[in-house]
């Protein structure tokens, strides 16, 4: 019983995670398949190699910030957050590979969106702190308002 309860509270998360995985195998496959071409264009191969590794160095600190996130606030946000941030990391990889100024409103919106998840990490570390040391709760409040703020997210 005991292990359904931790599942119920970490699912959202799970799902965002194996989506992520997905979309790294895509962003892997595309690689490769622009390294196998036989018409072998240099700057093109650069591009999709770039995109990629840009891809992946900001990818254990959106994992981290999303999990953070919805452990010590609430998953609904984080893993609404993390969907958008996947749709927009696909949006800078896809930029990408037109020419790379292209890529930037994507760039700038995964920025925000990690933003917005290390913020509600920091609010969820802050209210522990102050349930533990002053008894005081406002875990509900806070959650309320992280909701209705990740809608913001959607915003340009």
């Amino acid at each position: 019983m005991e292990t359904c309860k931790v599942v119920e509270n970490i699912y959202l998360l799970v799902v965002v995670t194996l989506i992520s995985v997905l979309q790294n195998v895509f962003f892997a496959q595309k690689v490769e398949r622009e390294c196998k071409c036989k018409n072998i264009h240099m700057a093109a191969f650069e591009r999709v190699s770039c995109a990629n590794r840009n891809c992946m160095d900001a990818y254990p600190t959106f994992l981290a910030v999303m999990w953070c996130a919805g452990l010590c606030l609430n998953q609904a946000p984080a893993a609404f957050a993390g969907i958008i941030y996947l749709l927009v990391r696909q949006k800078y990889f896809i930029g990408y590979l037109g020419h790379s100024s292209q890529s930037t409103p994507g760039y700038l919106f995964g920025k925000r969106i990690i933003s917005f998840l290390f913020l509600m990490s920091s609010v969820g570390i802050f209210n522990y702190l102050l349930v533990r040391y002053y008894g005081s709760d406002y875990k509900e409040y806070v959650e309320t308002i992280t909701g209705a703020a990740s809608a913001l997210l959607l915003l340009p």
